[in-house]
């Protein structure tokens, strides 16, 4: 959400470049945060003894809480000080690096991932709505687009940084990371930036952001815990009772409201919808594949972290490419085509991954990256574009705050759904026939248990079995991401406007708030 009041007539001051460097080097933190942690997974698991819930909920824990309190921390942001609310969410950032960094027990590095979704979440949005009080108004789109592409430049980097990191220290360095950035972040923030407000801002509605943290909260559950306690358990069938109740209750008081925190009334808008919609399962895509790989790489195939953060880079290659050109091809074709085209080829890409055998070896996985990297980002970039273009000058701030929600959403399900896709397969499919009981439900509880134990027990047929029942669970799960992939092309030729090429591309003072969409 960016929700300001432009200062057009800011004076220009030297220092304003220093603090940006300062918010650009924060918003790679985040960047950072988005991927680095799923090269670590497979080494926490083995370390602490994390199933394959667990690792889900350390990737969602981040993201849950980062997606329901993006829009009350703007709008705290608006009405009390920017500055002030921005330096507090990167102090909470980096107290929750350091719980994460020295935790020795898993619910602590789920608990230190939930705080830095609290800091992020204050973030995010306030580094971007701070940049009016800072720049003149054709400085502006400069600043807002460091910014945006230093927390792009973020995910390729993740994975390769952090395995370098786990390569050389322990899995908690991935953590300390964050802390030199974020100190000089705030140091910055002290001493640069201006304190901004918008007074006119619509109030923070504790209930509504309570509604959304727990309606995510217990869907996220139910799904991940419902292949280890059964679908039709008492608890997995009351936490979608519950999801559904809580996020129901949301979207009755949203509607309802005279200024509501989530502006549910731009969905009316069909252009906006659909596109708001194809970008968030391009996220549910994305996240549940960074998800998928990095254990695949690790566990059955045996690349050290370093060499997975590596090999990730073909599908982010594929997203940079996209990048530059997602727009040219637009004004050529029309968003409608490139959409639809692009969500076939990630269809093609799932489908040809979901080949995949114990013996395919890495040539084959770079293959249907790059493709799925490609098919993925011309799909998104556009869909995020079309989004805000298809919106008034006057609703971008609240149709920003909608998109990055949403979409921050899509992300924590991928990872939800198509981890418990997974997991399931991986437990039905698992011998473990003979084995004692303790070894077998380490077995059971995620490939790098199953690995540990026919280490310990030498046993190669429970390694052959493991490698073969995560790969058969990982097939399944991009077998479900193909098909997603082909809804959504069909989604957006049925549902998405009459593509006129003018159409879709986004009004330049719109543009640069959706930037962040690219995260």
């Amino acid at each position: 959400m960016v929700t300001v009041t432009p200062q057009v007539g800011a004076l220009p001051d030297p220092r304003r470049w220093w603090a940006l460097g300062a918010l650009v080097a924060s918003m790679l933190v985040l960047g950072f945060d988005m991927t680095i942690l799923n090269v670590a997974l497979p080494t926490i698991a083995e370390d602490l003894g994390a199933t394959t819930g667990q690792q889900q909920w350390m990737a969602d824990a981040y993201i849950v809480v980062f997606a329901a309190l993006m829009l009350p921390a703007g709008l705290l942001g608006d009405r009390f000080g920017r500055r002030r609310i921005l330096i507090g969410g990167l102090g909470v950032f980096l107290a929750a690096s350091l719980v994460g960094a020295l935790a020795s027990d898993v619910n602590w590095v789920i608990a230190a991932r939930a705080l830095m979704g609290v800091g992020g979440a204050f973030v995010m949005p306030l580094a971007l709505s701070v940049i009016p009080s800072l720049f003149a108004r054709e400085e502006q789109t400069k600043a807002i687009g460091a910014i945006s592409a230093a927390s792009a430049l973020g995910m390729p980097l993740g994975p390769i940084i952090g395995g370098w990191l786990l390569d050389h220290f322990w899995w908690g360095s991935v953590f300390v990371l964050n802390v030199p950035m974020v100190a000089i972040g705030i140091t910055a923030c002290l001493f640069l930036l201006p304190e901004s407000r918008d007074p006119a801002a619509p109030k923070v509605d504790p209930l509504s952001t309570v509604l959304t943290a727990l309606g995510l909260g217990a869907l996220i559950y139910a799904i991940i815990e419902g292949p280890a306690k059964g679908w039709s358990s008492a608890v997995v069938i009351g936490g979608f009772v519950a999801a559904a109740v809580l996020i129901g209750a949301l979207v009755l008081r949203e509607r309802r409201g005279e200024r509501p925190m989530l502006d549910l009334s731009l969905l009316s808008h069909r252009g906006f919808l659909t596109n708001t919609l194809t970008a968030t399962l391009g996220m549910f895509i994305l996240a549940g594949v960074l998800f998928l790989l990095p254990q695949y790489l690790q566990a059955v195939l045996g690349i050290d972290s370093f060499g997975t953060g590596v090999r990730l880079v073909p599908m982010m290659g594929g997203m940079l490419l996209a990048a530059r050109l997602a727009q040219p091809l637009v004004l050529k074709f029309g968003a409608r085509a490139v959409i639809c085209v692009s969500l076939v080829v990630l269809a093609f890409a799932a489908f040809l991954g979901a080949r995949t055998t114990v013996d395919s070896g890495y040539g084959f996985t770079a293959l249907w990256l790059s493709i799925a990297g490609i098919g993925v980002a011309f799909a998104m970039i556009p869909a995020m574009g079309g989004a805000m273009g298809a919106l008034a000058k006057d609703q971008a701030g609240r149709g920003s705050g909608l998109l990055s929600t949403v979409r921050q959403t899509g992300s924590a399900l991928g990872v939800a759904l198509l981890g418990a896709v997974l997991s399931g397969a991986y437990t039905a499919r698992l011998a473990t026939t003979g084995l004692p009981e303790a070894a077998a439900d380490a077995a059971r509880d995620s490939v790098v248990g199953a690995h540990a134990v026919a280490d310990r027990l030498g046993d190669p047929a429970l390694l052959a079995s493991a490698n073969d029942a995560f790969v058969h669970g990982m097939d399944l799960a991009l077998v479900v991401i193909g098909v997603v992939a082909l809804l959504a092309a069909l989604l957006t030729a049925v549902l998405l406007p009459d593509p006129a090429k003018a159409d879709h591309a986004p009004d330049p003072e719109v543009a640069p708030v959706s930037a962040d969409a690219r995260q």
